[in-house]
């Protein structure tokens, strides 16, 4: 089996299901189970930190984890950061089969901060018995000091171990999320995919194929058309019911800015975008409005957060890293001036806040994938996933599977 802990909304296990394979996922939240069983993938909703070890034992061929990061993230207090020492310390204890991790997690600021340590529990019991044959692990970019640790304990085993921080926009992903991996294997070279795209496009030559330009978010939402969608009104509550996270009526249509003259869509990226079926604008918008080709005075924009050191990118671009928790409502598509602006043309249409399935598409998950939750339930496993098309990249070798850019679609 592969074995994926912490395993959420599904990152792991979609792009395995891409690949042809399954995964056992091991989650403790409610919806996420919710959504991954709606999904068809196997879970045992259970707390990592206390499953015992003996179902895994001999029968184990790949173990994925991608531990909690709020306790790490900038999104979050970091106190993971401060935590760091005793988290080195229960990796190398558990690594020799010392259990000191209640002792260690008294001393922690945030008790997130030791489940870092946890695939260390499982990888010391399964070495054991000569597996896993590969390990693929994901955090954000802080936690790179410990993955290195784990590189080290773990070719001292045998394995061959790459660690880095890759760029998920890098490999198709419509979003510049920075994420650190650690890739092991005990039967290959273990190396980082090569990346299959690039900020800026680079041709074919000899000494390989070329790479396609960044996704952009356009591209991804299916608004690479001339007569492109317009964001608009996504009331209610989500497929699990509940109240959605915005005041009423937050989310308004842009017609009042299209009647003034003041809007009109970026040019287009490519005209030869569609989306497969119309199942990404059914799920991403309740209308279609398209709006005229008039002079532009405005262009959508996303902000990820309300923070003065927010990313805040155009629709021709990827999205900045997407996170939520508590952050929710403060990921909106915003109108700025096209500079100089003409004059007379009034004020910026107002701020429309993204919809937790524009999220999950600019994650790279389908855009029917089956979300469970209200949306602030929704928004939180989105933010907290691992981009299925990254992790299609980073398993492919491991499973022996060639894997192009065209293999994987987006909205579909």
């Amino acid at each position: 089996m592969i074995l994926d802990l912490f395993a959420g909304s599904g990152g792991w296990s979609q792009a395995l299901t891409e690949l042809g394979v399954r995964d056992v996922g091991l989650e403790w939240d409610e919806w996420a189970c919710k959504t991954r069983a709606a999904a068809g993938q196997l879970t045992i909703r259970t707390d990592v930190a206390a499953y015992p070890l003996w179902p895994f034992l001999g029968k184990t061929t790949g173990l994925l984890a991608s531990p909690p990061c709020q306790a790490w993230s900038m999104a979050g207090k970091r106190l993971g950061l401060l935590d760091q020492p005793l988290v080195h310390q229960a990796v190398a204890d558990l690594a020799q089969g010392l259990d000191t991790r209640e002792k260690l997690l008294a001393a922690c600021r945030d008790e997130r901060s030791l489940l870092a340590a946890e695939p260390m529990r499982y990888l010391h019991a399964l070495n054991q018995h000569g597996q896993p044959e590969w390990v693929a692990m994901e955090e954000v970019p802080d936690v790179l000091p410990l993955w290195r640790q784990y590189a080290a304990i773990l070719r001292t085993w045998g394995y061959s171990v790459w660690t880095g921080v890759l760029n998920a926009a890098d490999y198709g992903v419509p979003q510049t999320r920075r994420r650190a991996i650690l890739l092991a294997s005990r039967t290959r070279t273990a190396e980082p995919p090569p990346p299959t795209h690039a900020k800026l496009a680079e041709p074919d030559s000899l000494f390989g194929p070329g790479r396609a330009r960044w996704m952009s978010m356009a591209e991804a939402l299916g608004w690479g058309a001339t007569d492109r969608p317009v964001p608009t009104v996504c009331a209610g509550g989500g497929p699990g019911g509940g109240p959605e996270p915005f005041p009423s009526g937050a989310r308004k249509t842009l017609s009042d800015a299209r009647e003034r003259g003041t809007w009109t869509p970026h040019p287009p990226i490519n005209p030869a975008v569609t989306v497969a079926d119309g199942r990404a604008e059914k799920a991403v918008h309740t209308e279609h409005p398209t709006a005229q080709a008039i002079p532009t005075a405005w262009r959508w924009t996303l902000r990820n957060n309300n923070q003065a050191n927010a990313t805040v990118r155009t629709i021709d671009e990827p999205a900045g890293t997407l996170f939520f928790g508590h952050r929710a409502n403060e990921c909106v598509w915003q109108a700025e001036p096209v500079n100089p602006t003409p004059p007379g043309t009034g004020s910026a249409p107002d701020p429309i806040r993204i919809t937790a399935a524009e999220a999950g598409i600019l994650q790279t998950f389908p855009a029917d994938y089956p979300w469970q939750g209200n949306k602030g339930q929704i928004f939180s496993q989105v933010g907290n996933a691992v981009p299925p098309r990254l992790a299609a990249h980073l398993l492919a070798p491991h499973l022996g599977v060639s894997l192009s850019p065209d293999d994987f679609t987006l909205a579909a």
